[in-house]
């Protein structure tokens, strides 16, 4: 039997420990055949004796090897089911370490019997307080959480336990740099992620703490990207996003000060006046849960996954907008192939993955044509004034929702250090802009970046309506009608087949026009649309009129998993590049590049599938340490254990470019 086995539709999981530990729980594992049936049994590392192999006791085997092997504990400390007495009740604690000095003094406890945190913790506490312990650990295997008890009523996050030959004083107390980060970060070497510690303080604190969840975390994320930028440029400063054994009250005042210093740097995200809301107790747990993370992870999938999960919960969902994973990002802009003279915009921004990955694409243009190292995308180092120019002066991107332009104005301010044109527009209702951006706090906020915007216009444009862009890169939303006679009346898709005004329009149908509207002649758009628009016979005006303005470039059918767990809606990117009599001349007859993801990337619950080595079965890490999600829409490469950089076969983006130099297509000349 296998842990996975073991494990299977339950709460535990071995996601904490190492591959070394798991072997060997799993090769002392052996069956029984109680009743007819066989039932895994196990030799209890500490109690030396056969015990029945429950996921819980498989949690306690995987963790007693950690405390032995790892924190380097002598078995002669180590208690099992060690009694707690609560008056005339007894309970049992699942594993007590001693006090080196007092061999009948409990020094840490760790609990593994409650599978949820909240409950886990309650009961932790209390065994806590009833030995005096002053460390507490709870697990299940795949989540962990450690604290220090000061008082009864007051438990401290920490970020680990102190190892056999370490004092309390030595984890709490140490000053940690940038270069320190890098070397322990827990996305990195634990394989964790940051959405599953988000969730872990929503279901510890944020649920009990009667404030806006999406807005303290921003707010704490906010603040902790400042800080990594600013240590990270200077070798000397250590991170102040930690919790260093202070009070709650002084690490609230150290992490509003860090918040806002960041909001002096990155203008227009929060109000000047904005506070961090959270507790002084519970903003301890939450930054000992977020210190070890590093956000900087050289793509978004990090803070990406955390956005994600923080605006569905926001409601984002049911406005049809969804966050498009960054391998189909990815593949539109080698698909697209921005470059660094292109004035680029998404109209339906989310959280700007569109632009902000084809920024990271332009960068490595940009040093390469310097003769500089290509570096890397989400870091934070520091950028060369081409860079910076790029993001300030060509890169565009509006939104309707106004928490998701904090989040891509946060992203893109970062890359554009400290300045961006993400703006908090309704892309479609366009008439109305004129009055919106007369508002003093719109102006505040937007007004910079607008101006920008508004030399985009076609000469002789003043309303809006018509822009100058090389590129136009959206997932607009395919959820809902348009209804409004006053936004229809102002596109032709607004009428039917046969020539009449429609009462509701699809909203991706009027993204359709608008975007191309965007465009400049010889412009290009990648968009991603639901599978029907492309074949469904009422959609055929549709087709026309794009077909009438552009000449389609590829059509790639995405799999029906990409968009879940949020919708099932079957979705296809469509690429085309407007008639141009120099760039693009309009062709009658020309070939049209087709292609379907086979790989799903995502299994039928939304799960993300990760890439395999074909050598050794274990998930696949890039260069950076990071999982790599299995899918076919450009190539992939992974690095082995001994360094060797292993490239795969080429995707749907490698095939586009072969077919796109065959074409003569002017961006890829």
């Amino acid at each position: 039997m296998t842990l996975n086995e073991l494990f299977k539709n339950t709460n535990y999981n071995d996601a904490l420990f190492s591959k070394e530990a798991c072997r060997v729980i799993e090769d002392a594992i052996f069956l029984k055949n109680i009743k007819g049936k066989d039932i895994p049994y196990i030799t209890c590392i500490s109690r030396k004796k056969e015990v029945k192999l429950t996921p819980e006791e498989a949690v306690r085997q995987l963790y007693l090897y950690k405390l032995i092997h790892d924190y380097h504990y002598p078995e002669s400390r180590i208690e099992l089911e060690a009694p707690i007495h609560f008056g005339r009740e007894i309970r049992r604690a699942d594993i007590i370490i001693t006090d080196k000095d007092r061999p009948m003094v409990p020094y840490i406890i760790v609990e593994l019997k409650k599978p949820k945190l909240a409950n886990g913790k309650a009961q932790l506490k209390s065994y806590c307080n009833a030995t005096g312990a002053p460390i507490g650990v709870w697990t299940n295997g795949g989540q962990v959480s450690y604290y220090n008890r000061k008082n009864p009523n007051l438990f401290e996050a920490i970020s680990d336990i102190p190892k056999a030959t370490q004092k309390l004083s030595d984890i709490v107390d140490e000053h940690r740099d940038y270069a320190w980060l890098v070397a322990h970060d827990k996305i990195s070497h634990e394989k964790r992620s940051l959405r599953s510690l988000i969730k872990e303080m929503e279901d510890e604190v944020l649920a009990s703490a009667g404030v806006d969840s999406f807005e303290e975390i921003f707010k704490l994320i906010f603040s902790k990207l400042y800080d990594e930028l600013i240590c990270a440029n200077d070798a000397s400063t250590y991170l102040k996003f930690r919790n260093n054994g202070n009070t709650d009250f002084e690490l609230k005042e150290k992490i509003q000060s860090l918040f806002d210093d960041a909001k002096k740097r990155w203008e227009g995200v929060f109000a000047d006046e904005s506070k961090i809301l959270l507790s002084p107790s519970h903003l301890a747990v939450c930054v000992s849960t977020l210190q070890d993370i590093k956000l900087f992870n050289n793509n978004l999938d990090v803070v990406d996954d955390a956005f994600e999960y923080l605006m569905s919960k926001a409601q984002k969902g049911e406005k049809g907008q969804y966050f498009t994973p960054r391998y189909v990002i990815d593949m539109c802009v080698k698909m697209m192939n921005p470059s660094d003279t292109d004035k680029i915009i998404d109209t339906a921004c989310g959280s700007s993955g569109f632009t902000v990955h084809s920024i990271f694409k332009v960068w490595k243009d940009i040093r390469r044509k310097k003769g500089l190292p290509e570096g890397e995308g989400f870091t934070a180092a520091q950028r060369i004034s081409g860079e910076t120019d790029f993001v300030r002066n060509n890169v565009f991107a509006i939104d309707f929702d106004e928490k998701t332009v904090r989040v891509a104005r946060t992203l893109n301010l970062i890359a554009g250090d400290g300045q961006t044109n993400v703006l908090h527009l309704n892309t479609l209702d366009y008439s109305r802009w004129g009055e919106i951006t007369k508002q003093k706090a719109w102006k505040d906020t937007y007004y910079e970046g607008f101006e920008k915007l508004e030399k985009m216009q076609m000469k002789g444009v003043n309303d809006y309506s018509q822009f100058q862009f090389d590129l136009v890169m959206a997932n607009p939303p395919f959820a809902g009608d348009i209804k409004e006679n006053a936004i229809i009346s102002r596109y032709e898709l607004g009428k039917n087949s046969a020539g009449k005004w429609q009462n509701k329009v699809g909203r991706d149908v009027l993204f359709i026009e608008r975007n191309l509207n965007f465009l400049r002649p010889g412009g290009r758009m990648a968009i991603v649309l639901p599978q029907g628009r492309f074949s469904n016979s009422s959609d055929k005006v549709i087709r026309e009129f794009i077909a009438e303005r552009c000449r389609i470039l590829a059509v790639v059918g995405l799999h029906g998993n990409v968009f879940k767990p949020h919708t099932n809606t079957k979705t296809s990117v469509l690429f085309v590049q407007k008639w141009d009599e120099k760039l693009c001349p309009k062709r009658n007859d020309y070939p049209i590049f087709f292609a379907t993801m086979q790989k799903p990337g995502k299994d039928n619950s939304g799960r993300k599938i990760y890439l395999k080595e074909p050598e050794t079965g274990e998930n696949a890490l890039d260069k950076h340490g990071h999982l790599i999600v299995d899918h076919d829409l450009y190539q992939l490469s992974y690095k082995k254990q001994d360094g060797t950089i292993i490239t795969l076969e080429s995707g749907i983006a490698e095939a586009f470019a072969e077919f796109a130099k065959k074409e003569g297509l002017s961006f890829f000349q």
